[in-house]
């Protein structure tokens, strides 16, 4: 933040260019879209890998954690050649006319790779901190397992699952070597910054930068806040 009041730059010239504006609306759409799969998906293998004591529950864990341990260029080189154009997946997903490559389908596959393991990981703790025996008490009064895990345990978790949340948002706006990979078009605003650096100079980058911390801060600043609630 110091670095965006510097006296080196001359604010009055500081404006964002189209490309900016397109690399805004594609991050900020691409990255609603992405909170959309997180939540349907990340939350119920956030409840399994919670509640399963045995099983596959470390086959789980291992499937959440690869994505996070891997350089995000290298994951970014693995999706390509998982659903690029010449694999099996990629011709697959082109026949029912999804490109998964430089394309807002890709955006959103890379955008969903890089945050959805923060949030599975951040939700995994917040469920774990509800007791069972609370689902067990509705399953009592006539609840299904699934009626007493929407009532009972999510209401009770929902702060650490909007934190969560929060963490993942955050993760999928910043996300830039999946996305460099696998999404370079459209370019959302990691990318954007990357190419104005290239082009312009630093000088051109600090009104995307500003914007950028605008987007991403103020729901984990937030959420930070409401924690220190009683």
């Amino acid at each position: 933040m110091a670095g965006l009041g510097a006296h080196g730059v001359d604010w009055r010239q500081a404006v964002l260019s189209q490309q900016d504006w397109v690399a805004i609306a594609v991050s900020l759409l691409g990255g609603a879209a992405a909170m959309v799969v997180v939540i349907l998906a990340g939350t119920p293998l956030a409840f399994y890998l919670a509640r399963a004591r045995s099983g596959p529950v470390l086959l789980a864990e291992a499937v959440v954690l690869i994505p996070m341990l891997t350089p995000t260029l290298a994951l970014g080189i693995l999706l390509a050649v998982t659903y690029g154009p010449a694999a099996p997946l990629g011709r697959a997903f082109a026949a029912i006319g999804v490109v998964l490559t430089n394309t807002p389908a890709a955006f959103l596959l890379a955008t969903v790779y890089a945050a959805l393991p923060t949030y599975v990981i951040a939700a995994r703790g917040a469920l774990a901190q509800v007791s069972p025996e609370y689902e067990a008490l509705a399953r009592t009064l006539g609840d299904t397992p699934l009626r007493a895990r929407l009532r009972v345990t999510l209401p009770l978790a929902r702060r650490g699952l909007a934190a969560a949340l929060a963490l993942a948002w955050a993760r999928a706006l910043g996300e830039f070597g999946i996305v460099l990979i696998i999404a370079y078009y459209p370019a959302g605003m990691p990318v954007q910054l990357w190419t104005d650096v290239q082009d312009l100079g630093l000088q051109a980058v600090f009104p995307l930068v500003a914007i950028f911390l605008l987007v991403t801060l103020p729901a984990p600043l937030w959420l930070s806040l409401r924690a220190r609630q009683p």
